[in-house]
């Protein structure tokens, strides 16, 4: 059961958010039974990569596993125009179960002009959008998200909702200086402008299930040896209706502090694939990508790991850790492991080594199948 509260409450009757008006303008979702939940089954996923960090034009059609991979392939004719890499990653899902179909997207990268690019050379069509998601509250998966808005709301549903893993998804983040107490402004996901785009944020930090089709794990459980590796600093609190209320998940005394960065809300996006099993979807997985995977199993009470995909935040592992978690993703017999974004190389050639004919290499523009 899925019960909606408006969003003042679920916050304890807090008064730090500026204003009554922007208090009422965005709800969050609470799913009143614990894990696991019903997950829905589709037949048929599709995930087309819109923003990556890099474009092979040599890259050529493959199956592994059960597992198609196409190449990029583009719309119009004008030579001129090429797509566009850039650090981030932004995800576009298509899938197919019960005679309907639905498409969400994952993630904006970290600028519109290269996310709205890609969209208009791949060729993605906006108006067939079900919902929005993002994964964490990091510039380069959110940056591009208000040009999308600005340039595309017209088409997309009236009622559109953006799920978010939790209140910490709007904290502002900063990365440290070399002078001790200097920081670098990296940005904070605005629910303002998302209000001002007509645009509800749901607040997933129990699993909720999107659009009829996919599900997200909610908060997830540090579960294995995996730990959060060096990343930015976080802020919590408000100033001016910008930021996060951290009053109904942290001490008081948090509150306006800044500390490494633990990403409580982080979360992934996921699906049952009928007679495959569960495709995981971690934008970054600075929580741990074992950890999301571990979670995903837990909710749906399905075992069968059919793909791990996206960004595994292991490009700064050592070796000695790097080595131990790929043992672990091991064990956990995906069938395929699709490494994008902050996964790394290192990452990709130990997976290779541990796990050979497993590993699914991909680009901007290419498009992964999973089912019929």
């Amino acid at each position: 059961m899925i019960q909606t509260i408006p969003r003042r409450d679920f916050l304890l009757g807090s008064a730090a958010l500026a204003g009554a008006a922007a208090a009422n303008a965005f709800t969050c979702v609470e799913i009143a039974s614990a894990a696991p939940i019903t997950v829905p089954t589709v037949d048929k996923l599709s995930i087309r990569v819109l923003v990556d960090s890099s474009f092979d034009l040599f890259f050529r059609p493959k199956q592994i596993n059960g597992v198609s991979i196409a190449p990029a392939t583009r719309v119009g004719g004008d030579y001129r125009k090429s797509l566009h890499n850039e650090w981030g990653l932004s995800l576009w899902l298509e899938s197919e179960g019960g005679g309907n179909q639905r498409t969400l997207m994952l993630d904006y990268g970290y600028t519109p002009e290269v996310l709205l690019n890609n969209m208009a050379l791949i060729g993605v069509d906006p108006a067939k959008l079900n919902a929005l998601i993002v994964s964490h509250g990091h510039y380069d998966h959110f940056g591009g998200l208000n040009g999308f808005l600005d340039k595309f709301r017209d088409k997309l549903p009236a009622d559109l909702k953006l799920y978010a893993g939790g209140e910490d998804n709007f904290c502002h983040r900063v990365s440290p200086m070399p002078t001790q107490g200097q920081f670098a402004d990296f940005g904070t996901l605005d629910r303002r402008q998302l209000a001002a785009q007509k645009v509800t944020t749901v607040l997933c930090e129990t699993p909720t299930v999107i659009a009829d089709h996919a599900f997200t794990t909610g908060k997830i459980t540090r579960r294995s040896s995996e730990r959060v590796l060096p990343n930015t600093l976080v802020e919590f609190g408000i100033k001016d209706g910008l930021g996060c209320n951290a009053g109904h998940y942290l001490p008081a005394e948090m509150e306006g502090k800044i500390v490494p960065d633990e990403h409580i809300h982080e979360h992934a996006t996921c699906f049952n694939v009928r007679d495959l099993g569960l495709v995981v979807i971690s934008s970054c997985g600075h929580v741990g990508i074992v950890n999301s995977v571990k979670q995903a199993q837990e909710v749906s009470g399905i075992q069968k790991v059919h793909a791990v995909v996206g960004g595994f935040h292991l490009g700064p592992a050592p070796k000695d850790y790097l080595t131990q978690v790929v043992s672990e993703i091991k064990a956990l017999n995906p069938d395929v492991v699709v490494p994008m974004h902050c996964s790394g190389l290192d990452f990709a050639q130990e997976a290779n080594a541990q796990m050979e004919g497993k590993v699914v290499v991909t680009t901007t523009g290419s498009r992964l199948t999973f089912g019929l």
